[in-house]
């Protein structure tokens, strides 16, 4: 396993420095699109936890095991609210926003929320290697 921490807290562009981790630590261990889904994911995470967090992205982690990558996005919200990845009801609201954890839902195998101290991490998994993510429950 590998582990790749990245502090965001303070961070002027976060998503880029987040995008630019996973691309470097899924080199040669996963497909293009597999890096390119994965990096979606972590860009969305941070960007939620920018828009709709106090503290914003407080630090990203990256676990990396022989098939499966584990994202860990921190915020230092004390609420673990439980998220949902609903469609939007209308194109509008598409366009505008809303896309973020429907994006997560589809490009990752499983994502929850982790209460931690201070406040929780929003955590995905996606395969590296071979194939597309299969949904667990």
């Amino acid at each position: 396993m590998q582990h790749h921490r990245l502090g965001l807290l303070g961070c002027a562009e976060p998503q880029r420095v987040a995008r630019n981790l996973v691309h470097r630590a899924l080199e040669n261990r996963a497909s293009t699109e597999q890096i390119d889904d994965a990096a979606v994911v972590a860009s969305e995470l941070v960007t939620n936890a920018l828009r709709h967090t106090a503290s914003g992205p407080v630090r990203m982690d990256l676990d990396v095991y022989e098939d499966t990558a584990v994202l860990w996005v921190y915020d230092g919200e004390p609420h673990a609210d439980p998220l949902s990845a609903e469609v939007p009801s209308s194109a509008d609201e598409l366009l505008e926003g809303g896309r973020g954890l429907y994006l997560v839902e589809a490009l990752t195998a499983r994502w929850f929320v982790w209460p931690a101290r201070p406040g929780k991490a929003v955590v995905a998994v996606m395969p590296v290697g071979g194939g597309r993510p299969t949904r667990t429950a």
